[in-house]
């Protein structure tokens, strides 16, 4: 039997931000070994290309390429796609996978709390790590800059090529944290939730009422989230917005968004309590849903879940 026909992925290109360490190059070697041909994605490029020949050492066969990407530059999203088109024609799954955690932490912390790690629950990992991490208010620009208009800004850049695909897929990682009851205020988490009325210009007013908040110390006084990584919540808050507004708009395709976990990876300084290999298992498994499979949807470790 012709490979193509006996692999469904072997055919298929898939394209990963963020891939040069944690979840992101996890993701990227699981995909690689299914047979799909991975373009991976990192601002630096010297770290990408170290990740990209580690992958093909361990995997021999596996299709990967590089190329260089800051979610935040357009000419370096513009540039991307051009590589894509040039060397593919198409694309057929994004992963928005790059991210930054909008808090300022100290990692020589780790170390004065490694002995003491293996022996705390999930809630007294979140707790160490809200008590010993600063919200600035350039972290939180930076947060909103690269984990929502970042996604958006590649997603963008790549839907021409995406609409290229017989079955393209847009899959956004987002978090647990981006859950709506996060949100303080009832009249938020209705208008972020309300997918049949907001609009990207609207949630983008919303994401500047944020900030102005956060500059004048109100987030508590007018219902954002609180509690430590604020400006993480409303980030990921707003790319499950975005992610339902596109899959409404583009319904041949398939859009969703997924929560890998809490993983031991940089942004968590390791106190997460799941491997590389189990938090990519979320993000390759929604890549690969059926072509015919759900849009517009959420996927938490169990499966579909609510975006409440």
């Amino acid at each position: 039997m012709d490979a193509a026909v006996s692999n469904p992925w072997s055919n298929r290109i898939a394209l990963v931000t963020g891939g040069n360490k944690g979840v992101g190059l996890e993701t990227c070697r699981h995909l690689a070994t299914k047979g799909l041909r991975v373009v991976l994605t990192a601002r630096n490029t010297a770290r990408g290309l170290e990740a990209v020949e580690a992958i093909r050492t361990s995997s021999a066969a596996a299709e990967v390429f590089f190329h260089q990407l800051d979610v935040t530059d357009p000419s370096s999203a513009a540039r991307l796609a051009d590589f894509i088109r040039d060397q593919f024609g198409r694309l057929d799954i994004l992963i928005n996978n790059a991210g930054v955690s909008g808090v300022d932490r100290d990692p020589l912390l780790v170390a004065k709390v490694k002995d003491q790690v293996e022996g705390m629950d999930v809630n007294q990992r979140v707790e160490w790590m809200r008590e010993n991490s600063k919200e600035t208010y350039e972290e939180a620009k930076q947060c909103m800059r690269t984990n929502y208009y970042g996604a958006k800004l590649v997603t963008e850049a790549l839907l021409p090529l995406l609409q290229l695909s017989s079955c393209g897929k847009i899959v956004n990682v987002s978090s647990g944290f981006g859950l709506l009851r996060h949100f303080n205020s009832e009249e938020l988490r209705k208008e972020f939730d309300d997918i049949d009325n907001l609009t990207e210009k609207r949630l983008e007013e919303l994401l500047g009422l944020f900030l102005e908040d956060f500059k004048a110390n109100l987030l508590e006084a007018h219902g954002w989230p609180t509690g430590g990584s604020s400006a993480y919540k409303v980030a990921k808050a707003a790319l499950n917005a975005y992610t339902r507004i596109l899959a409404k708009k583009y319904p041949t395709m398939r859009i969703n968004c997924l929560t890998p976990g809490y993983v031991k990876t940089d942004m968590s300084m390791h106190m997460g309590v799941l491997t590389l290999e189990e938090g990519a298992r979320n993000p390759v498994k929604v890549a690969l849903l059926p072509d015919d499979g759900s849009t517009g949807a959420y996927f938490d470790l169990n499966g579909e879940a609510s975006f409440v």
